[in-house]
């Protein structure tokens, strides 16, 4: 990544340079002086460039609390996790038709609870119990997967004091099984979700996903300004009460390409 953004900026200053020396008839005195400045400039852009792509930070003051924008692995994070679920949280992944293996949630069985269905599905449950489903669907409406449906926004909070897991119900799955959801929908979700942190998260370490960009198909935005909808929605709530000391918003390395973070860094500054 380092090379490919020097070659960029190597490309775009000698342009430069002949554009100058062609259109305006401008002799350098001291090639070579020139040269060494130039290639030291794409260096240092490369250099920041390359590290921009990888992680931004920023500290607040008002409320004490740090966000980092960063790729990488959700589940390698050590920090309390966010999840993304449907509103009848679904976990059978079988065949993929329920639940694709490769989604967040398809992982957090497989490299959390190693497989065991059984036992993440009865954490959810418990963590259920005091929340009313809103519907039933019945086995001709649904005849795969979970009927009972809770409203969006419920957090079901498993896993341990060590590191929690705060499941976002935050799209519909419906009975062709295909997920759907909106921007007014995850918005109205975050909300519940600063929450439930609040209540459990002994302003620690939360790590969360860019929530929407993929199988829940929030299709009226692309992930830079999902991204800024999570960190507008976490800055705005934890000025009213604080959530966490410090929130990471982790990228999946294969969409590293489809977000600016240097514009992100702008943005981060701007708040």
């Amino acid at each position: 990544m380092l090379a490919t953004q020097f070659f960029i900026a190597f490309g775009v200053v000698s342009a430069g340079v002949q554009f100058v020396g062609q259109v305006f008839g401008v002799r350098f005195g001291n090639p070579g002086g020139v040269t060494a400045i130039s290639l030291g400039a794409c260096l240092a852009w490369g250099v920041l460039a390359a590290y921009s792509r990888g992680r931004v930070s920023r500290d607040f003051p008002h409320p004490d609390m740090t966000i980092t924008i960063q790729v990488g692995d959700l589940f390698a994070q050590e920090a309390d996790l966010v999840v993304g679920f449907t509103d009848t949280f679904d976990l059978d992944t079988t065949d993929d038709s329920i639940i694709n293996r490769n989604s967040l949630q398809g992982q957090l069985l497989s490299r959390l609870y190693e497989d065991d269905l059984a036992r993440l599905d009865g954490e959810l449950k418990r963590a259920l119990t005091a929340t009313v489903p809103v519907a039933a669907e019945t086995a001709e409406s649904k005849p795969r997967g979970k009927r009972d449906r809770y409203p969006l926004g419920t957090v079901a909070v498993i896993g341990s004091p060590r590191r929690r897991i705060y499941c976002l119900a935050y799209s519909r799955m419906g009975n062709d099984l295909v997920a759907r959801s909106s921007v007014d929908d995850l918005w109205a979700g975050l909300a519940r979700l600063w929450a439930a942190i609040g209540d459990h998260s002994q302003l620690g370490h939360v790590a969360v996903p860019v929530m929407g960009a993929e199988l829940a198909r929030v299709h009226a935005l692309d992930r830079e300004n999902l991204l800024k909808v999570i960190i507008l929605s976490f800055v705005a709530h934890s000025r009213m009460r604080p959530v966490c000391r410090r929130l990471s918003v982790i990228i999946r390395p294969e969409d590293v390409e489809k977000v600016d973070l240097l514009e992100m860094r702008a943005f981060l500054t701007a708040l």
